[in-house]
């Protein structure tokens, strides 16, 4: 190889050390640009982290709130009805004996509480109280709380068992679906109990 060939192979290689150098160099701006877009991404996904937490913790508390609302409402029906019934124990025509208030029973892994259930010698009634009746409460109450009312009261067995829906606010065509199914509904009427046997 001559001189000039050594040379220019020379420089040949510092031109493609000076390419490479600049080309790391570029990746390397390229990497720390990254890097930065990250960082604040990072930042930002914190950030939002924490906005998501208030909110979270201000839904917690309206719901709260709100479900307390709902659950007053239920409790005002609830006294409403059983203080009616305590004063005037009428249902249906029928004059009861006694009367219990939210009562919770478990048996055999079967657990259910009950509103209201007044007892005479030949009939039992089960009192399922709502301050808003759904759909959904008429069908609960006829597929698991009597059934599970069955299972869990046998000392009932020999009685006529009976089952009503109470509420403060009820839609007609509930009522109607309530009463074809043999359900009783009970709609309050200014301070008394108006009653629809099934």
């Amino acid at each position: 190889m001559t001189d000039e060939e050594l040379k220019a192979l020379v420089a040949g290689l510092a031109v493609a050390q000076d390419c490479a150098d600049a080309q790391l160099a570029e990746n390397a701006a390229r990497r720390a640009e990254a890097d930065a877009r990250q960082d604040r991404i990072d930042a930002q996904l914190a950030e939002n982290a924490v906005q998501q937490a208030k909110t979270e913790a201000k839904l917690d508390r309206l719901a709260e709130m709100y479900g307390g609302v709902g659950n007053s409402q239920g409790a005002a029906a609830e006294e409403f009805y059983h203080n009616s019934l305590k004063a005037h124990p009428v249902l249906a025509g029928m004059r009861f004996d006694f009367m219990d208030k939210n009562v919770t029973r478990s048996r055999a892994g079967v657990e259910d509480e009950f509103d209201l259930i007044l007892v005479n010698g030949q009939e039992v009634f089960v009192v399922e109280v709502k301050y808003k009746a759904h759909a959904s409460d008429l069908e609960r109450l006829l597929t698991k709380k009597a059934p599970n009312f069955r299972r869990l009261f046998p000392e009932h067995s020999g009685r006529r068992q009976r089952f009503a829906l109470a509420a403060f606010h009820i839609h007609d065509d509930l009522k109607e679906a309530a009463l074809a199914q043999g359900v009783t509904v009970l709609q309050r009427k200014g301070d008394v109990i108006e009653t629809l046997a099934a």
